[in-house]
C-alpha cells in the first residue's frame, strides 16, 4: 500500500468538522453583525462547507485541494467577496501540498503562499478581523502607526508561509527515514547473502570432503580385496604345506596392511601420509602384488624425489588404484609391468618436470572391461594438482593391452 493509501481519513474528517464548525459560527455572527440579503446567508454557510472540505482532503489529495484554493482566491478577486478567517485553516493545504503532493504540487503550494497574501491586501484584509478592531484601542493605533501595521502584515505573512516549510521539512526527514530503512535492508540482504554464500561454500567443502574419502575408501578396499582375492584363489592350489601357511600368513599381513590403511582414511578427510618416503611406499604396493601371486616387473628410472606432501598422497592413491585395476582384469599368465620414470635434476628442452607412473596389464581379447569409477577417480584426483591420466588400448592376438599412465607434477618437492 502506498503513503497515500496508508493516512487515514479520521483526522481529516475531524479537523474538515471541526473547520466547517468555526466557520458557521464566524459566518452567523458576521452576517448578525453587518446583516445582508439571501445571497450574505449563502456565503455564510456555503463558504465553509467549502473550505472544510478543502481541508479534508489536503492529506490524501493535496493537488486536488490546492485547485480548489486557487479557485477560491480567484472567486474573491472576482466577486469581491470578503475573506473570512476560516479561510486561513488553508494554510493546510500548502502544508500538505509540500509533504504529500507530487513535484508539480509542492511548486505550485510554494506559488500559492505568495499569491494567497496578494489576495488578502487586495480585498483589504479579513472581515472578521475588521469587526473585532471597529471601535477598539488597536484599530486606531493600527491607522495612525504604519509600522503596527506592517507588524501586523507581517505576522499574517508569517502565519500563511509557515505551514510550507514545515511541510518540506517533514518530507525531507521522511525521504531520509526511507532512505536510511532502504540502507539497513540492503545492508541485512547484503549479510545474508554473505551468510548463505558461507554456507554453500561450507556444504561444498564438505561434500569435497566427503568425495575425497569415499575415493580414498574405494582406492584401499578395493586393492585391498583384489590383493588378498589373488593370494586366496593362488592357495587353493598349493599342495606344499608350508607354502599355504605362507599364503595364509601374506593374506593376514594384507588384510591387517589394509584395516590400518582404512582407519587412516577415516580418521582423516585428506591422505597426507607420505610414511618412510615415496619410493619405499610404491615399493609396498608392488611387494603386495607380488606376494599375492602375481608377477609383476618393476623398474624405476632416474633419481627419486620426495613430493610434495598432497602430491605424494595422490601419487601413492593412484599407483594404488592402477595395480588394484591390473590385478582384477589382468591375466594371471601374463606378467604387470610398472615403470616410475622420475625427472631429471635438469629437465631438457620439452620434458616437463613430471613423475610418469605407467602400468601396463594384457585381458582377454575378448574381455571389455568396464572402467567404473577408478579410472575417474584418479583421472579427478590428478587434475586436482594440474596432472593428467592416459589410457590406451591396445588389440594384439594374445588380447587387449591397457596402458594406464599417470603424469604427477613434482615442482616444490624436496
Amino acid at each position: 500500500m502506498s503513503e497515500e493509501g496508508r493516512r487515514p481519513w479520521l483526522p481529516n474528517g475531524t479537523s474538515a468538522l471541526m473547520v466547517f464548525a468555526i466557520g458557521i459560527i464566524e459566518g452567523v455572527l458576521t452576517w448578525a453583525v453587518r446583516g445582508g440579503h439571501v445571497e450574505a446567508i449563502a456565503l455564510a454557510f456555503g463558504l465553509p462547507l467549502v473550505v472544510a472540505l478543502t481541508v479534508g482532503m489536503s492529506w490524501r489529495a493535496p493537488g486536488v485541494a490546492l485547485g480548489l484554493v486557487w479557485g477560491m482566491g480567484l472567486f474573491h478577486v472576482v466577486v469581491g467577496a470578503p475573506i473570512r478567517l476560516t479561510e486561513f485553516a488553508l494554510t493546510a493545504v500548502f502544508f500538505g501540498g509540500a509533504r504529500w503532493g507530487r513535484r508539480l504540487t509542492v511548486v505550485m503550494s510554494a506559488l500559492s503562499v505568495p499569491l494567497t497574501v496578494a489576495v488578502v491586501l487586495h480585498e483589504g484584509g479579513v472581515v472578521s478581523l475588521d469587526l473585532l478592531q471597529d471601535g477598539s484601542r488597536l484599530a486606531g493605533v493600527s491607522r495612525q502607526e504604519p509600522r503596527v501595521m506592517l507588524a501586523l502584515s507581517l505576522i499574517g505573512f508569517l502565519v500563511v508561509a509557515a505551514p510550507w516549510p514545515a511541510g518540506l521539512l517533514m518530507r525531507l526527514l521522511d525521504r531520509a527515514s526511507i532512505w536510511q530503512a532502504s540502507m539497513l535492508a540492503a545492508e541485512e540482504a547484503a549479510a545474508g547473502a554473505w551468510r548463505e554464500t558461507e554456507h554453500a561454500r561450507e556444504v561444498a567443502h564438505l561434500r569435497d570432503q566427503q568425495a575425497r574419502l569415499a575415493l580414498d575408501v574405494h582406492d584401499v578396499v578395493g586393492h585391498s580385496l583384489a590383493v588378498i582375492l589373488a593370494q586366496a584363489e593362488s592357495g587353493q592350489y598349493l599342495d606344499d604345506t608350508a607354502k599355504l601357511k605362507k599364503t595364509l600368513q601374506t593374506i593376514a599381513t594384507s588384510a591387517r596392511s589394509s584395516l590400518q590403511d582404512v582407519r587412516q582414511v577415516l580418521t582423516s578427510t585428506q591422505d597426507t601420509t607420505r610414511g618412510a618416503g615415496d619410493t619405499g611406499r610404491f615399493d609396498g604396493l608392488i611387494a603386495g602384488v607380488r606376494g599375492s601371486g602375481h608377477d609383476i616387473i618393476a623398474t624405476e628410472l632416474g633419481v627419486p624425489r620426495q613430493l610434495p606432501r598432497e602430491t605424494g598422497a595422490i601419487a601413492y592413491r593412484v599407483f594404488q588404484e592402477m595395480l588394484t585395476n591390473a590385478i582384477k582384469h589382468g591375466r594371471r599368465d601374463r606378467p604387470i609391468t610398472a615403470e616410475r620414470r622420475w625427472p631429471a635434476a635438469r629437465p631438457a628442452d620439452g620434458d616437463a618436470d613430471t613423475l610418469r607412473i605407467e602400468v601396463t596389464n594384457m585381458t582377454q581379447a575378448s574381455h571389455d572391461a568396464d572402467p567404473g569409477r577408478g579410472l575417474e577417480g584418479m583421472r579427478r584426483r590428478l587434475e586436482s594438482i594440474d596432472g593428467h591420466l592416459d589410457v590406451c588400448r591396445r588389440e594384439q592376438p594374445a588380447g587387449t593391452v591397457f596402458t594406464v599412465t599417470a603424469h604427477v607434477p613434482v615442482r616444490g618437492g624436496g
